[in-house]
C-alpha cells in the first residue's frame, strides 16, 4: 500500500512539502500528529487526524501521537477569530488521560510490526526554564518569518496575546524533539496546521541541519458548505457518555446523499476496489452505503454490542417491531430513547404506581399524554394505546410497577407514530 496514492484516491491530500515522495519510497518513515486535549474527549472532527495514522501505519509506516500536556496550555490561534479561554490543569491533565485511553483503543501499539508510539510533549518543557526555552526556542525564528504564517496574520489586526503567538513555537520544537528523541522526520495535520508544521521543519533545518516533511489534508465539509463533525446537538463525540452509540450511528444513516462519497473515503478502512464496488453495486441505493458506513464505523469506534444496540434503538424509533426487541434493551438503550423522546419523555413519582395506576388518569393526568380522559378512552377504544408493546382493551386497566423496564421505564405508544417514555425518578 503506497501512502501518498492511498491518501490522493481518498481525496485526503491537501499539501506536502518536496522530497516526502522519496522518503517514503526508501522504507519505513516515522510520522506524527499532535492533539491537545482542550476538550474532554475526542470528536469525529479528531478522528479524521487518527484514520491518516491509520492509513500510515497500514502503510508500513511508524505512526506518533503526540499528545499536547504542554501546548494544550497555550491554545492554538490556528482557525480561531479570538483568544482561547485557558483550561486549569487539572482539567487538561483529565482530558489528556481520557484521549489516550481513546486514542488507544484506536491505533495499534503493540503486536504489528512499527507499533505507535505515545508521547507526551509537556516532557520536552517541564524541566526547561523561560530563558533556556529564548535561547533554545525563540532565537531559530524571527518575528517576520512567525507573522507572515496565515495563523498569526488572520488574528493579528483583532488581537493575539504572546501566549498564543508563542504557540508556533512550541509546535516547531515538539517536532525538533521527535526528530531529535524518535528520527521522525513527518509531521501530518489539518490544512490549517500548515503553517505551524512547516515552523517544525525549519527548526529542524536550522537546529539539526536535518531534513523534515510536512502533510496536510484538507479540512472536512459537507456538500453544504457546512462544517463538518457537528450534529443537531453539537458536537459529535467519541465518548459514548457524550454522544450515544446510537446517536453516533444516527449521524451517519442521516447523512446527506451528497456527503457519502467524500465520507466513505475519509472513514472506511475498506479498499478502493472494494469502495468502488459498493458504490456500483448500490448506485441508485445511497441509503445502503451510508448504514454500511454507519455499521463499519459505530463498531469501530464503540464495539459490536453497542452497535447491536443502536440497530434495536433505531428499529424501535422508526420501525414496526415486538416486545421481544423492546425487552432486549438495556436501561443505557432505554435512556438514549427518552433523551431522542425528549419533548415526549415524562417524570411520575414511585408513589403514582405504587399501588396502581388507572390507564386513563396515567395517560391524562400523571403525563398528560393525551389531552383529556375523554380523549383516552376514545384512544383505547380505537386500539391505538400501547404500553411496552401490549394493546390496551380496557379502559379499567391497572398500570403498576411490575410493568417497568429495568424498574424505572414504560414505553407508550398511541397510534403508530407517536411514541412516549415515562420514567418513574
Amino acid at each position: 500500500m503506497n501512502f501518498l496514492d492511498e491518501l490522493n484516491w481518498r481525496g485526503m491530500l491537501h499539501q506536502l512539502t518536496p522530497g516526502i515522495e522519496q522518503e517514503l519510497e526508501k522504507g519505513t518513515v516515522t510520522g506524527y500528529i499532535g492533539f491537545d486535549p482542550t476538550a474532554p474527549s475526542l470528536t469525529i472532527g479528531n478522528y479524521v487526524q487518527i484514520m491518516l495514522l491509520k492509513l500510515f501505519q497500514k502503510a508500513g509506516h511508524q505512526p506518533i501521537v503526540l499528545m499536547g500536556g504542554a501546548t494544550g496550555r497555550i491554545g492554538d490561534p490556528s482557525g480561531k477569530d479570538k483568544e482561547r479561554e485557558l483550561k486549569s490543569y487539572d482539567e487538561l491533565d483529565r482530558n489528556l488521560a481520557h484521549q489516550v485511553a481513546q486514542v488507544k483503543r484506536l491505533l495499534d501499539f503493540e503486536g504489528v510490526p512499527n507499533p505507535a508510539i505515545l508521547a507526551n510533549n509537556l516532557d520536552f518543557y517541564k524541566n526547561m526554564n523561560v530563558l533556556d526555552f529564548l535561547r533554545d526556542v525563540g532565537k531559530t525564528l524571527t518575528v517576520n518569518y512567525m507573522m507572515s504564517k496565515e495563523s498569526v496574520k488572520k488574528r493579528i489586526d483583532i488581537g493575539l496575546s504572546f501566549t498564543e503567538f508563542s504557540y508556533q513555537l512550541l509546535q516547531a520544537y515538539d517536532f525538533q524533539c521527535l526528530y531529535e528523541q524518535h528520527n521522525c522526520q513527518l509531521q501530518m495535520g489539518g490544512s490549517d496546521q500548515w503553517g505551524n508544521i512547516t515552523s517544525g521543519t525549519e527548526f529542524i533545518r536550522r537546529n539539526t541541519e536535518g531534513k523534515a516533511y510536512a502533510i496536510t489534508t484538507p479540512l472536512l465539509t459537507k456538500a453544504d458548505g457546512s462544517k463538518f463533525g457537528k450534529s443537531e446537538k453539537g458536537n459529535l463525540w467519541l465518548d459514548p457518555n457524550m454522544t450515544s452509540p446510537y446517536e453516533f450511528y444516527q449521524f451517519w444513516v442521516r447523512a446527506n446523499d451528497a456527503d457519502v462519497p467524500k465520507f466513505m473515503r475519509y472513514f472506511t478502512l475498506r479498499s478502493k476496489e472494494e469502495v468502488e464496488s459498493l458504490e456500483a453495486e448500490f448506485a441508485d441505493q445511497p441509503q445502503r452505503l451510508k448504514e454500511l458506513l454507519a455499521e463499519e464505523l459505530t463498531v469501530r469506534i464503540h464495539g459490536e454490542e453497542a452497535f447491536a444496540g443502536a440497530q434495536k434503538v433505531s428499529r424501535l424509533m422508526f420501525q414496526k417491531t415486538d416486545k421481544a426487541t423492546l425487552l432486549s434493551l438495556t436501561e443505557s438503550d432505554l435512556q438514549t430513547i427518552a433523551t431522542e423522546l425528549q419533548d415526549n419523555t415524562f417524570e411520575v413519582a414511585p408513589a403514582v404506581l405504587q399501588n396502581g395506576a388507572n390507564i386513563i388518569d396515567l395517560l391524562a393526568e400523571a403525563t398528560q399524554i393525551v389531552g383529556s380522559k375523554g380523549d383516552a378512552r376514545r384512544a383505547i377504544k380505537g386500539n391505538a394505546i400501547a404500553v411496552n408493546k401490549d394493546k390496551i382493551s380496557s379502559h379499567e386497566t391497572n398500570i403498576d410497577t411490575t410493568h417497568l423496564l429495568h424498574g424505572k421505564y414504560l414505553f407508550i405508544e398511541n397510534g403508530r407514530k407517536n411514541k412516549y417514555v415515562v420514567i418513574v425518578a
